[in-house]
């Protein structure tokens, strides 16, 4: 199977579970950069590894990624979240999103602990480009009233983008330029010309 369809496949399912379930935005861009920035990319150099050879591994399904797409959402919510996701609701969301293939609440726990095995248990999050946006956004409504225009529903809707393509998908390794980016790119999309009035923004 194509890796690079199978990776697209598998983030737009994280992206719209993220979506159905309702999550806080933080959540799922943490969710976005364990899954995809970390444990997606482990799995190519951990393949003699004892953990490799899991049978949620082993092959590598789908269907096997999209559950551990909702363990990384499970995590992420954990992780920012006083009440976070529950089992019972990410299992009962998987037997209707995730056709090929039941799983159990014990596949759901084996999944967590193989999902954090391959991370090497460190699941702290640095800031992620979402975090680093949403402070430039605030900084830019500040110091400039156009800043108002800039509508963060774009500025997600083209971190989504860039994150399933393989060739921007890269851009995550910088955070913080990507941040800059982004928003300047919403800027120039949402905000009218007769109103463009760009500040200085501490980029750095």
């Amino acid at each position: 199977m194509d890796s690079s369809g199978l990776r697209r496949r598998s983030l737009g399912f994280l992206i719209q579970s993220a979506y159905q379930l309702e999550v806080a935005s933080l959540v799922k861009y943490t969710a976005l950069s364990l899954f995809a920035d970390r444990f997606y990319t482990s799995l190519t150099r951990s393949k003699q590894d004892t953990v490799a050879r899991n049978w949620l591994l082993q092959p590598l399904r789908e269907s096997n990624l999209q559950l551990f797409a909702l363990v990384s959402l499970w995590i992420s919510s954990k992780i920012h979240n006083s009440h976070p996701l529950s089992v019972r609701t990410l299992k009962s969301f998987g037997d209707n999103a995730i056709n090929e293939q039941h799983f159990t609440f014990r596949d759901f726990l084996e999944g967590e602990v193989v999902f954090l095995q391959v991370l090497n248990f460190e699941i702290r999050t640095l800031k992620i480009s979402f975090v680093y946006l949403e402070e430039l956004l605030i900084h830019f409504k500040a110091v400039a009233r156009v800043g108002e225009l800039v509508n963060l529903e774009v500025c997600m809707d083209i971190m989504d983008l860039l994150y399933e393509k393989d060739e921007t998908s890269i851009l995550y390794s910088s955070p913080r330029p990507l941040a800059a980016s982004i928003l300047v790119t919403a800027y120039l999309i949402t905000v009218p010309n007769e109103t463009w009035e760009f500040p200085l923004l501490p980029w750095g």
